[in-house]
């Protein structure tokens, strides 16, 4: 295939972030005010083990779409059919709790003369997760990368997740899933294109 790259600007990684320190110090007044004692034992390390952890699950934020999708193909032996990457497993995080929402993410896009490496999807998919996030939220965002770089004829996204902050706390309701769709184009406007997608999701 003949690949065509875009640039795109590069994201601003400059920050005024905490230090390592810093993070590491939070932690300790967390435990803390949880009623531990940081000095423990078995917390002395948890402070720079938490500060790692956060750098990997909150990775999401040193990573722009536009990096993984910059590059496409045009050489698709004339197909122009629905594009569909489904169940692609992601963790991410609830901004307004900050606990862990497990769910899986549907992918599909209709073709405009252009395609996208398949990885590059669920890699997006990975880009939004790992980031503080509501579902709504997450949904759009990868729909909206997905048609600002492609310009595909159609875009279509569902996500299904459960969400800790009812199952852990709150309500505790454990098993419940929550659905959220977003559609742009050719999806939107055909109900077949739309009812095909949903069927192709739910086939196993």
């Amino acid at each position: 295939m003949d690949a065509i790259v875009k640039n795109f600007p590069q994201p601003n990684r400059d920050s005024d972030r905490p230090s390592q320190q810093e993070a590491e110090e939070a932690v300790r007044v967390l435990l803390r005010w949880a009623g531990d004692d940081p000095t423990r034992e078995g917390l002395i390390e948890t402070p720079a083990r938490v500060a790692k952890a956060y750098r990997e699950l909150f990775a999401g934020y040193d990573m722009a779409p536009e990096d993984v999708l910059g590059r496409t193909f045009e050489e698709v032996a004339g197909y122009d059919d629905m594009v569909l990457v489904k169940d692609i497993p992601f963790y991410s995080h609830c901004e307004h709790h900050m606990v862990p929402i497990i769910g899986r993410a549907h992918v599909a896009y209709m073709p405009d003369g252009r395609v996208l490496g398949l990885s590059k999807i669920a890699r997006v998919v990975e880009i939004y997760g790992r980031r503080l996030q509501t579902q709504e939220t997450m949904t759009a965002q990868i729909a909206r990368a997905i048609d600002d770089t492609l310009n595909p004829r159609g875009v279509a996204v569902m996500i299904e997740a459960e969400h800790m902050c009812m199952a852990m706390r709150g309500v505790q309701k454990q098993g419940s899933t929550t659905l959220t769709t977003t559609f742009t184009g050719t999806f939107k406007t055909e109900p077949a294109d739309q009812a095909r997608f949903m069927s192709m999701v739910r086939s196993r």
